[in-house]
């Protein structure tokens, strides 16, 4: 019998802290969407010049040797 008591007073538990939780507001997940967006964006756009860049770089060392 304990296990089953045991049982019951972790959901028990679950079910209390799941009242505590605060969920955000419409407006705070659309902010912090378009942060998430924005920052993507911007990694994107500096990874992908490193990229390009140091393709770019190899592909001239490769000729200038050849």
């Amino acid at each position: 019998m304990s296990f089953i008591n045991n049982i019951k007073s972790y959901f028990r538990g679950v079910v209390t802290e799941a009242k505590k939780v605060v969920w955000p507001t419409k407006k705070e997940v659309i902010n912090h969407t378009l942060v998430v967006i924005v920052a993507v964006i911007v990694i994107m756009t500096v990874f992908g010049s490193f990229d390009f860049g140091l393709s770019k770089l190899l592909e001239f060392v490769i000729k200038s040797q050849g």
